[in-house]
Order: C-alpha cells, then sequence, then structure tokens
C-alpha cells in the first residue's frame, strides 16, 4: 500500500469529523474530533499519540456511536497547557470538555495506556452520566518500573532514517507483529509522535490504579494484549493485580502488543461493541477472565 495512499486515508477520515473546541487550560484549546450519531463514546489515546490511536477503530464504532476522539492537552493539534503534564494534572481539562460538550448526556468512555489513567481519573470524579469505563493497554498497575527505550529523532537526517526511528520505536513498544508495523502505522506515528509534549510522565510507573478502582461508579473493562512489552515477562503479576481491580470483565488478547487496537482492530472493535451494549445495572465487581 503505498504511502499517498495512507495519508489521504487518514485524512479522509480526519476530513470527516467535525471538530469542536473547548478550554484545554488557562489560554489554551483542546480539539475534539466527532463522527457518527447515537449514544456518546468518547475515545482517550495513549502517550505520543492523538486521534489517530484509534484509526482502525473510528468507523466501526461509529456505525453505531457518536464518537468523540480529542487529542488530549499537550497532544497532537490541542494546546499544552502550563505546568506539569501528567495524567492527574490533564483529566480535569477532559472532564471540564465533556460536560462543555455533552452537558447531561449519558456516554461511555474508553481509554487507551496513558489515556486509561486519564479515563480512570475522571471515572473516580463519578461525573454525572457516565456509564461505562473501558480500559485498554493500561498501567498504573506497579508493575511497570522502567519503560522500553526508545530511539530518539536526533540525528536522522532524512525521511528514511525518521521513518526507520518510527520502526524501531514500534516494534519496541507499540505492536508485537512486526508486519503489522505497517505504512499506516508508521504515519500515525510520524504525525503524532513529535507533537508529544508532555514529557516527563511518571504516574505510568506508580499503583495509581488500586486506589482509583474503588471509586469508579460504573462497569468497568479491561483489555491487554499477552505480548504487550510492559507485560509479557510478568502475565502472572498483571493477572493478580487486575484481580484487585472490580472488573466486570477482563480479556487478555494473544499474538498483540501494546497498541491492541491497532494490532487487532477487528477483534477490539467486537469486544467493545459487546462491552458497549451490555446492561449497566447488573451486579459489579465479579471479574470474568477470557484468557
Amino acid at each position: 500500500m503505498s504511502t499517498d495512499f495512507i495519508v489521504s486515508d487518514i485524512e479522509r477520515l480526519d476530513a470527516a469529523s467535525s471538530k469542536v473546541q473547548t478550554a484545554g487550560g488557562p489560554g489554551a484549546k483542546m480539539i475534539w474530533r466527532r463522527w457518527g450519531a447515537g449514544p456518546a463514546l468518547v475515545l482517550l489515546h495513549g502517550g505520543a499519540g492523538s486521534w489517530m490511536h484509534w484509526i482502525r477503530n473510528i468507523e466501526a464504532l461509529a456505525r453505531t456511536r457518536t464518537v468523540w476522539a480529542p487529542d488530549l492537552p499537550g497532544f497532537g493539534d490541542s494546546d499544552a497547557p502550563d505546568g506539569r503534564l501528567d495524567a492527574d494534572t490533564l483529566a480535569p481539562y477532559v472532564l471540564d470538555g465533556i460536560k462543555q460538550i455533552l452537558g447531561q448526556q449519558r456516554f461511555d468512555l474508553v481509554g487507551f495506556s496513558f489515556g486509561g489513567l486519564v479515563s480512570a481519573l475522571i471515572a473516580a470524579e463519578r461525573p454525572a452520566g457516565l456509564e461505562r469505563l473501558v480500559l485498554i493497554s493500561v498501567a498504573g498497575l506497579g508493575l511497570v518500573t522502567q519503560p522500553p527505550q526508545l530511539k530518539s529523532m536526533r540525528g536522522a537526517q532524512n525521511a528514511d532514517e525518521r521513518e526507520e526511528v518510527f520502526r524501531s520505536n514500534l516494534n519496541a513498544l507499540m505492536l508485537f507483529d512486526k508486519a503489522r508495523v505497517d505504512d499506516l502505522a508508521i504515519a500515525v506515528q510520524e504525525r503524532s509522535a513529535p507533537r508529544d509534549r508532555a514529557k516527563g510522565r511518571t504516574l505510568v510507573l506508580t499503583d495509581i490504579m488500586l486506589g482509583l478502582s474503588a471509586q469508579w461508579p460504573c462497569p468497568v473493562y479491561g483489555v491487554w494484549a499477552r505480548q504487550d512489552a510492559l507485560y509479557r515477562d510478568q502475565l502472572d503479576s498483571l493477572m493478580r493485580v487486575t484481580d484487585t481491580l472490580g472488573l466486570r470483565e477482563r480479556v487478555i488478547l494473544d499474538d498483540a502488543g501494546h497498541w491492541v487496537q491497532y494490532e487487532c482492530a477487528e477483534e477490539v472493535n467486537d469486544l467493545l461493541v459487546r462491552f458497549l451494549n451490555e446492561p449497566v445495572a447488573q451486579e459489579q465487581g465479579r471479574v470474568t477472565n477470557a484468557e
């Protein structure tokens, strides 16, 4: 598949969106994109990412949902607010944006990786209207002490060298199957990673999720991948810790890495549709394992 086609495919999906601006901090703007129609669904991307982390999920979900995918403050098209930028400092801006955009509407919240931490913090505030929370490849479980080392763009002199850096970093952290590090994944990385201004994030290295889980007011689902570079050597610990989160269901997907909603897009899309169609009044606190 040619790079030109890939870029135009991203631009096609971008052009199909409606864009809304909310405050992302004093004097800072936060950009939201919207697709589809139906119950509201908010998707929060991961670190070094943007709305494009959901590039292979948006159209499938927008068939039955109004999908909102912002660039978090300090990422993508959104401005960086002053001060320390981490999940706990950004979550209030995202929650304020949800309130501005959705008002009293009910909504579901899905967060990937760093966006999962932001989502968990938002859910702990018990916002009116939140029906379900889905956490994908989330950390903050006290298990990640040192993320994989990634290559720097410094010294990359031309497009081929920059592409090789992006490919190497996708292999090291994001995707398990090297064949899935395709032109689209590289294009997403190339357009997103250089605009990450929220450096020095540290909450991912803590166990913040363990305390937050007691405050979640809604059914919560978790999705991880068996070959996630953050967890592949400590799957038993991942199971033990996530057992304590009170998840309605935990799914572990095989043969996929951290960016599981890209690498196993069809399977994750089907999971999300199922999760988001389950009744919200069922008893919580019981984990169903699908590993």
